[in-house]
């Protein structure tokens, strides 16, 4: 069995985050539809879920705090 890695899971936030983007808004021209509304709600959530996960995938780096200098 292949390893995943790293690069390949951040391709498949940033697909997931694009799809669920992309059903969110598309969905939102039909919300008298109920159907569309479930749609637009589960991929509002979806796309919370992808933003969390893809922001999970990346360091978080500490920066150096820099003083003021007032002259």
């Amino acid at each position: 069995m292949k390893k995943v890695t790293l690069e390949t899971k951040r391709e498949v936030a940033k697909i997931g985050m694009a799809t669920s983007l992309f059903l969110t808004a598309g969905s939102a021209l039909f919300l008298k539809n109920k159907t569309m509304k479930r749609v637009h709600v589960g991929a509002g959530i979806a796309l919370i879920g992808f933003s969390l996960w893809h922001s999970s995938l990346y360091p978080k780096e500490k920066s150096p705090t820099k003083k003021l200098e007032i002259s």
